[in-house]
């Protein structure tokens, strides 16, 4: 018997009737019932669900294996007995009630072989309203670690594995946690692998929020079987995850996460003797993983929290629950105390000196969001022209700041130039129900290439532009562009400028994908001869011994009169031919009097001040022009010469060759 590529596992306990819409998109995946084996483990349904599942094996023979046994409380032990079943090079688990878009197993096995990755994530759609992570589907991410990314912010194990990588470390479903029984495999998992894979621009998976209640995540109630999983995360992260910025990364989430289901789902519904039972049980839990570095990684909010509850603070973390409710259910961002270049979200018991809670539980200076949006960028001359506004959030436009910043991307040299600030009334209006107002956020700054560097020119090299947005003594950098008023290209414009060191290429352009403003000076990556295209070479219709070349510019400007044709010949002689533009168009023609050349082959460039591109070579067919000098013949056609570039042979007639052939019969 053939081995499958991938096994796809599904749990099934009452799951009438989206097991059926489950089942159904695996048969019809793009890579093909043949690459398959799918196995059920019916966890002794009572609903109809065993019924359906022999309906659906006669449907699609040969594709189903359905185990049937007694129900196991959860999903862990019917997916074990899936994997000691299991024969493919890759594992799928997709539980019953949910399903996968078309080319989603045959994607997955595609990123994992391409990239040499134990595990892939599909992106994770929600049906339903129900609610799936997203950070860390943001991107592609064709190789990634644990570490490296947002991959541990989802632990469900609805994901391809390798099945190498289960068996060589024994990995298995844990049984005896009535929850979360899958994340102790997933993280295992996610730590033990060669590399993991996601893949972001297709939805892969599609999970439903189910009509009655019945996705094990809603079943389980009460704080102890969550604190019990809370604990056996952290112990898993202290045994596998040596102290440091790795540990505490990954602890992030379960200090974000599971901390605030149990708080928001568990502890407010609970007795108070039993809310200060769970209190000092999570202030245990969390104590074993807790150092005062982890602070980088949390929220301020996530902060607050988890010193209330360390600090066994029961009626202040109540207190706070009530006001994390307020908080969503309000369209208005928390207001912001000021001090000293810091911003402070006013969160309960800020400054409160009965409870002393330390400042950098409030602390959001490097979290306060920066607004900017761009409606004029214009490059005239040597001055790129900058307008629009920008301000910070929920900090009134007082004692404005802001200036505009030049960076180069390379070796990190800066300049800070001024800005004009300008008036933005009624800015704000649209977002906090008009709470904070922004009425000096405007600005416009003008980058002169042959002063920007103090009063120097600026150097070569791709200048990244940025603004310290600025108020009332707060202060952060953001790089401006991604946000622009529709008639502002984000196009790549690049110019032959004069300036005081003489003739130089810029381009101003945009970053993808961020779309931010950058300008490029010396042809960093913008190349001046790629906006040079030559056309047509050939005769003048009506002038036939004058040499007519044609082309196009997309440059977005370049000085008057410095393009011209140079020709040279094997004898050392030169000539020189204006090119000249045609009106309102960036097209070009150069004309070459062929009968003025001096006799020998001649090869040619385009050149532009101190740009030049060889003129390609002549067409072979090209007829040769002929005319008279002196009462003698002369002649100019292609050269046959080496190469490809153009050569063209001027000369007067062989009489006697020309005689001879005549004379031939």
């Amino acid at each position: 018997m053939a081995v499958p590529t991938v096994s796809v596992i599904i749990a099934a306990y009452n799951a009438m009737p989206y097991v059926t819409r489950s089942v159904s998109s695996l048969a019809e995946q793009s890579i093909g019932q043949e690459q398959m084996e799918v196995i059920i483990v019916d966890d002794g349904s009572t609903d109809g669900t065993s019924a359906e599942l022999e309906r659906l094996t006669s449907v699609y023979p040969g594709l189903l294996q359905v185990i049937r046994q007694e129900n196991s409380g959860g999903p862990g032990a019917p997916r074990n007995r899936g994997l000691e079943l299991a024969r493919g090079r890759y594992v799928f688990f997709l539980d019953a009630d949910d399903y996968v878009g078309p080319e989603t197993l045959d994607r997955m096995v595609a990123m994992a072989e391409k990239n040499n990755t134990d595990i892939v994530l599909g992106k994770m759609v929600g049906v339903g309203g129900r609610g799936m992570p997203a950070s860390m589907f943001k991107r592609n991410q064709p190789k990634t670690d644990v570490f490296n990314s947002r991959i541990y912010w989802t632990l469900s194990p609805l994901k391809l594995f390798r099945r190498e990588l289960l068996e060589k470390h024994k990995l298995r479903f844990t049984s005896g946690l009535p929850v979360g029984e899958d994340q102790p495999f997933t993280a295992l998992a996610y730590l033990n692998a060669s590399g993991v894979s996601v893949i972001a621009d297709y939805d892969c998976l599609f999970c439903t929020l189910r009509d009655d209640g019945g996705n094990v995540t809603t079943r389980t109630v009460g704080a102890e079987p969550r604190l019990q999983f809370l604990s056996a995360m952290i112990d898993l992260l202290l045994e596998n995850v040596p102290s440091g910025p790795g540990r505490d990364h990954l602890a992030h989430r379960h200090l974000t996460i599971e901390v605030q289901v149990l708080l928001k789902g568990h502890l407010v519904h609970e007795a108070r003797g039993e809310q200060e039972k769970t209190l000092a049980r999570m202030a245990e839990i969390i104590d074993r993983v807790w150092h005062d570095g982890i602070n980088d990684q949390l929220s301020a909010m996530a902060r607050l929290r988890v010193y209330l509850i360390r600090h066994r603070m029961l009626d202040e973390i109540l207190e706070l629950i009530e006001f994390e409710k307020s908080l969503g259910k309000s369209g208005i961002s928390t207001p912001l105390l000021l001090e000293d270049g810091r911003a402070y979200a006013r969160y309960p018991f800020l400054r409160d000196p009965a409870r002393a809670v330390p400042d950098i539980c409030y602390d959001v200076t490097d979290k306060v969001g920066v607004r900017h949006h761009v409606s004029r960028a214009e490059l005239r001359g040597t001055t790129l022209h900058l307008a629009g506004h920008a301000y910070l959030h929920r900090v009134a436009t007082e004692n404005v700041t802001t200036e505009l910043v030049l960076r180069e991307r390379d070796n990190g040299t800066e300049y800070r130039l001024p800005v004009l600030h300008t008036p933005t009334p009624g800015l704000g209006a649209d977002e906090d129900e008009g709470h904070y107002a922004y009425e000096k956020a405007g600005f416009a700054a003008a980058i002169d290439i042959d002063t920007a560097a103090a009063g120097a020119p600026l150097g070569d090299g791709l200048w990244d532009i940025s603004l310290a947005v600025g108020a009332q003594g707060l202060s952060r950098e953001v790089r401006i562009g991604g946000k622009r008023a529709e008639d502002v290209s984000g196009k790549a414009d690049t110019r032959v400028i004069a300036t005081t060191q003489g003739v130089r290429p810029v381009t101003v352009y945009t970053t993808n994908p961020h779309g931010n403003f950058t300008i490029d000076l010396g042809e960093q990556k913008h190349r001046v001869l790629s906006h040079l295209k030559i056309g047509a070479v050939r005769w003048n219709a009506s002038t036939p011994t004058e040499l007519q070349i044609t082309g196009r510019w997309t440059l977005g400007a370049y000085p008057d009169g410095p393009m011209t044709l140079a020709l040279s010949s094997d004898s050392g002689k030169t000539a020189a031919f204006p090119v000249t533009g045609t009106a309102h168009s960036d097209t070009f023609t150069a004309r070459v009097p062929v009968s003025d050349l001096p006799e020998g082959t001649w090869s040619g460039e385009l050149r532009l001040s101190g740009w030049s591109t060889r003129l390609p070579r002549l067409p072979k067919d090209l007829a040769p022009a002929k005319w008279r000098r002196r009462g003698l013949p002369w002649y100019a056609k292609p050269a046959s010469v080496t190469g490809s570039s153009f050569a063209l042979r001027v000369a007067k007639a062989d009489l006697l060759k020309a005689v001879a052939g005549k004379l031939k019969p």
